[in-house]
């Protein structure tokens, strides 16, 4: 009686070990975000900072 029950106790829990299927792990792709921005605005404040010296220098 031993023997069957030890037998039993295994075959449950072989069974629940290898309940399910293998599925392969899905990997998200990385998404990579850039800003993109024009080389323009670099020199858009140095050039309004020159029309500003220039126009206090007329006036005077």
């Amino acid at each position: 009686m031993k023997k069957i029950a030890i037998a039993a106790a295994l075959a449950v829990a072989a069974s629940a070990a290898n309940a399910g299927t293998y599925e392969e792990p899905e990997i998200e792709p990385e998404i990579i975000v850039e800003d993109t921005t024009s080389s323009a605005n670099g020199i858009v404040v140095p050039i309004m900072l020159l029309v500003l010296v220039a126009a206090a220098i007329a006036n005077n």
